[in-house]
């Protein structure tokens, strides 16, 4: 990304962008902003939007704030950026400055493929500088008609490439976040969580459910015999799950191949196949006292 003139209000070039300021600022302990882009998955030729949002701001705000976001322009165009619910909530009524110079301004460069955001305001009352989390703004596009499904065009945060300020001749290398105290700047430190914009439909996985092959009709613990204790086994199973269920925390809990086997009768006088219940039990004790002569 080529240094590139970026137009913003007067007060803001001139005192309250801090990776444009002249002075060395002053990293405020401990105290880090999170921004984050969001991930999207659209369809060649279709139209999609990412929230770029603000988190763990600290409680003194931001006051002048920003940075890039650069983009593949081959895969995908940005055609718009709004301003979001952190912006769009402050009042500017009381905010002299805001009528000299827009607090938020924003630059596509669709060529080199990145967008300048900036939010500052000269205001000194802090009531009017960003706080909270939230969407600091929304940046809106359409994938390309040509692109291929699975490209992912990757939405990096970035600092913004130009001098330091006007004239110093040393190009920027950090995003600028933080406010003005006494005449000199402070920064907050910046952790950054990168976007994406996928293109193509998104894969599903089906996961198709084995039901175990029975290995022996009615024998519920597994033993390899069918007794009365396959019968006790199902009734626990059925009045304590939390112990002797699928997943109980017993030992000798039943297993998915001992529900299995255990199924040998369904409502209608059937083989079984609607999972074990206490008919399931009733029917083997009926087949070990020789009631019945199979299960």
């Amino acid at each position: 990304m080529k240094t590139k003139k970026v137009v913003v209000g007067a007060i803001a070039a001139t005192m309250l962008s801090l990776s444009v300021c002249s002075l060395a600022p002053v990293f405020a302990a401990g105290e880090t902003v999170q921004i984050s882009v969001g991930k999207a998955n659209v369809k060649a030729g279709e139209a999609f939007s990412v929230d770029v949002s603000l988190a763990d701001i600290p409680s003194s705000g931001i006051q002048a704030l920003d940075f890039a976001v650069t983009y593949d322009s081959s895969l995908i165009t940005i055609d718009s950026v709004d301003a979001g619910a952190l912006i769009t909530g402050i009042s500017q009524s009381g905010d002299a400055s805001a009528s000299l110079s827009k607090p938020f301004e924003s630059y596509i460069n669709s060529k080199e493929g990145y967008v300048s955001l900036i939010w500052t305001t000269a205001a000194d009352d802090a009531s009017y500088w960003l706080k909270g989390d939230g969407v600091f703004c929304t940046i809106s596009g359409k994938a390309a008609s040509g692109a291929k499904d699975g490209s992912v065009a990757d939405l990096k945060i970035v600092p913004i490439n130009r001098e330091t300020y006007s004239g110093s001749g040393t190009s920027n290398s950090g995003i600028g976040c933080g406010y003005e105290k006494d005449g000199k700047p402070v920064q907050y430190s910046v952790t950054k969580n990168d976007g994406s914009v996928t293109i193509g439909a998104v894969a599903t996985t089906t996961t198709t459910k084995q039901t175990p092959v029975v290995t022996m009709r009615g024998d519920a613990n597994c033993d390899d015999s069918v007794d009365m204790a396959d019968a006790v086994l199902i009734m626990q199973s059925i009045s304590n799950p939390n112990k002797y269920g699928i997943k109980g925390s017993d030992s000798h809990h039943i297993t998915s191949q001992g529900q299995a086997n255990g199924d040998v009768v369904s409502d209608n006088g059937g083989k079984g196949g609607n999972g074990i219940t206490s008919a399931d039990a009733s029917q083997i004790q009926k087949y070990l006292l020789g009631s019945i002569s199979e299960l």
